[in-house]
């Protein structure tokens, strides 16, 4: 197991977005777009964001298990790779990568409570597909995060104050909802969000920005990124879900 995120697979494997945006051919074929594909990644974040609170886990737990979600799709088509399916068993290797383990017969149960018409899957299905995941991930587990960069780098800023810790941690939870963390460095995306929610309180630390010597192009970039996805989020509905959904169960 890599003891940073410079040894580790997820460094080795990162991905540009132009990549992770490439849409399987056979999802191609149902007539998935690549507006079809983000929709259906975030919504399925999303269930296992509302799953993971009445299973009561950690954050670390989810974004790992969006994570991994994510990655799958860089590799598999979603028709036949369920996502409902792909993402509660996600939660369920997630939360043993994590150790926070919890019985696949709940997960079932409570996301067949969340979404009665969307869950038909019994515990077999789980079970079934825990090893299909942990092909497509190529047994690469271990993911590192942007929350211990954020609590260091706040202190550091001398901006560890109860607002900005929520701020901010609140806007690295957003970005599990994107794209990011299968493209960017986890402290770049921490220093994007620091950049946020540091112009949103009116809060000047350029002094410090440019004793890091980072590239601020890049954390800029990235900042524009969270901000462009919080424009479209209020143009998501759940017809446009729907729709995206409704193409993968037709006949190409």
């Amino acid at each position: 197991m890599a003891a940073n995120f410079w040894e580790s697979s997820q460094y080795k494997q990162r991905l540009e977005q132009e990549e992770v945006d490439v849409v399987h051919p056979l999802d191609k074929e149902r007539g998935i777009s690549v507006e079809d594909f983000k929709l259906i990644k975030f919504h399925m974040s999303n269930h296992i964001t509302k799953l993971a609170q009445h299973i009561k886990v950690r954050q670390r737990v989810v974004a790992t298990a969006i994570t991994y979600m994510r990655r799958v799709y860089t590799r598999k088509s979603m028709v036949e790779f369920d996502p409902r399916l792909v993402a509660i068993t996600c939660l369920y290797l997630a939360s043993k990568a994590e150790e926070s383990v919890v019985q696949a017969r709940n997960l079932v149960f409570y996301i067949k409570r969340l979404y009665p018409d969307e869950y038909k899957y019994e515990l077999k299905d789980l079970l079934g597909m825990e090893m299909k995941v942990l092909e497509a991930l190529d047994y690469y587990l271990v993911v590192f995060h942007p929350y211990r960069s954020l609590s260091e780098f706040l202190q550091d800023a001398a901006l560890n104050d109860v607002n900005m810790n929520q701020m901010t941690w609140g806007i690295v939870n957003d970005t599990y909802k994107m794209d990011l963390i299968l493209v960017h460095p986890p402290y770049r995306i921490a220093l994007a969000c620091i950049y946020i929610a540091s112009v949103h309180r009116e809060k000047d630390i350029t002094a410090w920005f440019q004793d890091l010597n980072e590239d601020m192009n890049l954390v800029k970039n990235i900042a524009m990124e969270i901000l462009d996805f919080y424009e479209n989020y209020r143009t998501i509905t759940d017809e446009k879900v729907t729709s995206a959904f409704n193409k993968l169960t037709l006949k190409p």
